[in-house]
């Protein structure tokens, strides 16, 4: 269970699933504009949003799960998250369907990410919580995020936006 904590949790959807993130990580949830593209990038990097004119890297998080792609609906958000990694803190953007609530979890209700049965490789998934209607997947940000993920999400946020 590396990296699930009991704590409070900003649910979000993607499709039918429901993953969380740990509020803490979550800096402010804006409503979808469409990403600044970014030539040579990553297929599930989407481009850079100003936020605050900061130039955010934003990630289509049902790409990097393996999902198909989606247009973006009223409903969709983007997660602005501030994930911490060995050397830094790498600010960025996660697109999602849509945003639920903040939640909390104790321990007790967090599971460990099962081995079989989930369509995702369970080292992204930090555990799961088991509700009435499904579960909802505890996602491993730092780890979904590889080191090469990183390093090159790092080298465009340091990108300044032209007018």
């Amino acid at each position: 269970m590396s990296g699930a904590f009991e704590g409070q949790y900003v649910s979000f959807g993607l499709g039918d699933e429901v993953f969380a993130a740990p509020v803490g990580l979550v800096r402010e949830i804006l409503t979808y504009q469409a990403p600044s593209r970014i030539p040579n990038s990553p297929d599930y990097l989407m481009g850079l949003t100003d936020v605050r004119g900061q130039g955010v890297p934003t990630a289509d998080l049902r790409v990097r799960l393996g999902m198909a792609a989606v247009e973006p609906t009223l409903n969709t958000r983007i997660l602005v998250l501030d994930i911490p990694l060995e050397d830094r803190v790498l600010s960025l953007g996660l697109v999602a369907d849509r945003v639920f609530e903040v939640t909390a979890f104790t321990a007790d209700q967090i599971e460990p990410s099962p081995d079989i049965g989930v369509k995702w490789r369970s080292d992204y998934i930090s555990g799961v919580v088991r509700r009435d209607d499904g579960f909802v997947v505890l996602i491993d940000l730092p780890r979904l995020l590889s080191s090469t993920d990183a390093v090159s999400l790092g080298g465009f946020s340091n990108i300044d936006r032209a007018a």
